[in-house]
């Protein structure tokens, strides 16, 4: 994958992403012929041994948003598992807390708000936050349970997003069950996915069926049954379908009568009036006189009919059931180690993984510490040899890189509010903002293959790529040239403290050693470092005045950084 990801990344990849609709192919009712996947045994431990300044980078760069020359030192200081152990037991930063502050200076208090003050928020938390683990597995799973500012009504609420993204945070080190039931009645969920005021059936009138397609195809089972280590279960050659329409418009039923938190539970209410001034982010709650008391069937459980209607026995049920599903932990965990580690992890990978979220060991299902343990400490995460591996790695999506650079080079904002608003023009930014992305199913999809390449024809995946073309090929890197010199953000408030590397400018090879380490682990090739270094040395150091003394000096770190970062190399993480 190194090879031929890395000639795509040079020369584009296949456009924009695409918006498939999803739907569910009619039911196969052959029994299953795949044989049973037999689960690996556990990995064996980490050695005791402290990680090297390479293994440090490594590890900082899958776990955080970048390694820093301090993460690092202290990293090596721990090690792996103790590392982790101890952002366990982080603070969480809060965005919506820091929304509010922002709300408390404004005249017109939550409603001035806009988007812009959540990229600051997330900006800040990426650069300068202590929950790098926490933070790093949020974004994860905002990719995966997606709500975007891309959907206008969405849009109106910021400090109901940043609410979101906590949300997300929050249960990134819990329960998948507590995270499942937190997103699906996060009221920025029920207005994306429209189950905000879904209503029983009613004459011709149904329930609206949108979350609960989504929240089995994307956010827990997926659209095929999978043995433990993520492969399709075949029967006769094809994939079996894990749920039908009828399972949708059974489990959609569920899914009425939750709206707008509140004082009371009136008509008024529920369709909207009386406004809770929090009814941003208190979780919706219930109206029983709009939900529906038929029976409701779906993925082998009914729900009898009730008398009265109880919208919390249902969700309960109709919860407990997707958690269960013996999908939830390969569908899920292979799509984490995609976001953290590598694209194409083994099928022994992803059965180690699915095993821990069955099973943390003590007979709980569903620990995430443990799922990220079981990612981060795995073989094929931690293993040097995996280096040499043409499967390992993934393209680093462009909103990674930024971060890299902002953290690597110990950016500061002269404003204290990082203003880096929105990224999404693929020709002059990043094409890439965070919690705008332009559906359901993510900037990419994690099954994504470019066509017509040597990646399809190795018969891999590279998500990244389905948002890598030309265009923004060119953008990214006329957007980074510029960064690394000048900064970003609104009037260029974000900008990089060089000053550890300008003391190395006048020996090339110290200085690229120094970038090599923070921003691909000591993993550049002898060619690659030699076309750097030469294109350094290029740059002559005067012996003029000392302000032309530093500018080059500058130059010469300017060169370096951008030069790396331009570079096929760089954007796959390995």
């Amino acid at each position: 994958m190194c090879i031929s990801l890395a000639m795509l990344v040079a020369c584009g990849g296949s456009g924009s992403p695409s918006n498939p609709i999803a739907q569910v192919p009619p039911p196969i009712v052959v029994p299953p012929t795949t044989p049973p996947v037999v689960v690996p045994p556990p990995p064996t431990p980490p050695s005791v041994t402290m990680p090297n300044a390479t293994q440090a980078s490594r590890f900082l760069q899958q776990s955080t948003f970048g390694a820093t020359e301090t993460t690092i030192d202290s990293l090596m200081n721990v090690g792996f598992n103790s590392w982790i152990e101890d952002q366990f037991t982080m603070p969480q930063s809060s965005h919506k807390s820091y929304m509010d502050s922002i709300a408390a200076g404004l005249s017109n208090g939550i409603s001035g708000l806009n988007q812009n003050h959540f990229f600051e928020s997330f900006w800040k938390q990426t650069v300068s936050g202590n929950d790098q683990l926490r933070q790093r597995v949020g974004f994860a799973l905002s990719q995966i349970m997606v709500t975007s500012f891309q959907d206008s009504t969405v849009a109106n609420y910021p400090r109901g997003v940043a609410s979101y993204y906590d949300t997300l945070n929050t249960h990134a080190f819990g329960n998948y069950r507590q995270l499942l039931e937190a997103v699906t009645l996060h009221p920025m969920m029920g207005i994306y996915l429209t189950s905000l005021r879904n209503q029983k059936e009613s004459g011709t009138r149904v329930p609206d069926e949108n979350y609960a397609r989504e929240v089995m195809q994307l956010f827990t089972i997926g659209l095929s049954k999978l043995n433990s280590d993520g492969s399709t279960i075949l029967s006769n050659g094809k994939p079996i379908d894990t749920y039908t329409n009828d399972d949708i418009s059974g489990l959609a039923k569920v899914f009425t009568g939750w709206s707008w938190a509140g004082a009371d539970k009136s008509n008024t209410r529920f369709y909207g009036g009386n406004a809770d001034e929090n009814r941003d982010w208190m979780p919706m709650q219930s109206y029983p006189a709009f939900h529906s008391v038929s029976i409701k069937s779906f993925l082998g459980t009914t729900i009898a009919a009730q008398s009265p209607a109880n919208p919390e026995a249902s969700l309960k049920t109709a919860l407990d059931t997707l958690f269960n599903h013996p999908n939830v932990g390969p569908f899920i965990g292979k799509q984490l180690i995609q976001r953290l580690v590598t694209s194409n992890p083994s099928p022994q990978y992803v059965a180690r993984v699915a095993a821990a979220f069955n099973n943390n060991g003590t007979g709980v299902r569903g620990d995430m510490k443990a799922v990220i343990k079981a990612i981060l400490l795995d073989p094929e995460a931690r293993n040097d040899p995996s280096l040499n591996n043409a499967g390992i790695g993934k393209l680093r999506e462009p909103i990674l890189r930024l971060a890299n650079w902002l953290r690597a080079f110990n950016a500061k904002s002269s404003s204290g509010a990082y203003r880096i608003t929105n990224l999404d023009d693929p020709l002059t930014s990043l094409g890439q903002t965070p919690m705008r992305s332009p559906s359901v199913f993510n900037f990419y999809r994690p099954g994504y293959v470019p066509p017509n390449s040597s990646i399809a024809n190795a018969q891999l995946v590279s998500p990244e790529m389905q948002i890598t073309a030309e265009t923004s090929v060119v953008g990214y890197l006329n957007f980074m040239r510029d960064t690394i010199a000048n900064g970003t953000g609104t009037s260029r408030d974000v900008k990089a403290d060089y000053s550890n590397l300008s003391t190395l400018a006048t020996t090339p090879e110290q200085l690229l050693d120094k970038v090599n380490l923070l921003l691909m682990s000591n993993q550049m090739s002898s060619g690659l470092r030699s076309q750097i270094i030469a294109a350094v040395n290029s740059i002559a150091i005067p012996t003029t005045t000392q302000t032309a003394i530093d500018t080059a000096k500058l130059n010469r770190v300017y060169m370096s950084v951008f030069l790396t970062m331009a570079s096929p190399e760089y954007l796959v993480q390995k």
